[in-house]
């Protein structure tokens, strides 16, 4: 008997490097640290023969995870909660396994809004794991007691002080690293960074941008880059492990996202362990991981212009970006998986449900 399987969407074999494949993969990992590598069972949801044929593979899956072990830890999106909660729930009625749910991202409240029967699913979980207090209170609001908080977490190397670079000279670099795709703001950087540069007179930033280009919107991208004036460039792929390696010595990180519901975003973990301050849209959580002044700097959502002006303010000032370093690397800290997944492993260990 296995003390945990794990249901995420690893991509055994393929090189995917979105928040739900790495977020999966740092689990499982934590996971086997914490128990050893042989009392834990990871099952790929991620399928490449299809939706249909997924789905016809899931009642199997999910049957043979409860069988074999006391606890199942499932990090689907949308569509494979629909599928996976509730025939785990199903076969549980059998097994009395702990079931858990780490959920990836913010958007599981107003979801189940209008979904009372998964409500009711998740509510015989054991436990549900949400990575903002924003989160925790919507679902307690809704009538959901068996929440927990569990940020997200990565297993980096964390710098000392003494390791950070600072930037003292322009041009100042910038990153993004993230998927990359129009809803997180891709494009907003491009306009921001470019018009910064155009006001000043001068190349006063330049912008890298790390990431997977969406499969869907690679015609756009592509487009994108035939825009890209000189101080902009696509550095491609870039794995998780080396993030901060990549963003080690940047001025800043730019997340200028348009997913208001965004968990704890992996990009800022990256950032703080390289000790590389935010420059941020503020969506739903965003007080949740940055702290104004402390690890970052906010500016409204989708608004182009405010970002444009803090970039133009702090080419004059880059000490108030810079004095904000010391403050990401003590962040870092808190977003270790050791820590992160303590929430999770005190009730995996709790008796079986009765």
């Amino acid at each position: 008997m296995k003390k945990a399987c794990v249901i995420g969407h690893f991509g055994f074999g393929q090189k995917l490097l979105n928040g739900q494949t790495v977020k999966a993969h740092i689990v499982a990992d934590a996971l086997a640290k914490h128990y050893g590598a042989e009392a834990i069972e990871r099952i790929d949801s991620h399928c490449t023969r299809g939706a249909l044929w997924n789905l016809l593979r899931m009642p199997f899956l999910t049957l043979r995870a409860v069988r074999k072990s006391e606890n199942v830890v499932i990090l689907p999106a949308e569509n494979g909660l629909r599928v996976i909660a509730p025939l785990l729930s199903f076969w549980n009625a059998f097994f009395r396994r702990g079931l858990h749910y780490a959920v990836i991202g913010g958007w599981l409240a107003p979801f189940l809004e209008t979904r009372k029967g998964l409500s009711r699913v998740l509510s015989r979980f054991r436990g549900i794991y949400v990575e903002t207090s924003t989160m925790q209170k919507a679902l307690n609001g809704m009538g959901l007691s068996n929440v927990f908080l569990m940020p997200n977490c990565k297993d980096l190397p964390i710098l000392t002080s003494e390791e950070v670079e600072l930037p003292l000279v322009e041009p100042y670099r910038l990153c993004t690293f993230s998927r990359v795709m129009r809803e997180k703001g891709i494009e907003d950087a491009v306009t921001a960074v470019s018009r910064a540069n155009e006001a000043l007179g001068r190349t006063a930033f330049t912008l890298e941008i790390y990431g997977q280009v969406d499969a869907a919107q690679t015609e756009w991208f592509d487009a994108l880059q035939k825009t890209f004036p000189e101080f902009v460039r696509y550095g491609g792929l870039v794995p998780y492990t080396e993030s901060v390696a990549t963003l080690k010595g940047s001025a800043a990180l730019l997340f200028p996202t348009h997913f208001y519901t965004e968990g704890i975003p992996g990009t800022v973990i990256d950032a703080y362990a390289a000790g590389v301050p935010v420059i941020s849209a503020r969506w739903e959580s965003f007080s949740d991981i940055i702290r104004e002044g402390v690890t970052g700097i906010g500016f409204p959502m989708q608004d182009t212009d405010a970002l444009t002006k803090l970039l133009v303010e702090l080419s004059s000032s880059p000490e108030r970006i810079s004095s904000l370093r010391e403050g990401c690397l003590r962040a870092a800290r808190e977003y270790t998986p050791e820590c992160a997944i303590l929430a999770l492993t005190e009730r995996m260990d709790a008796a079986k449900q009765g």
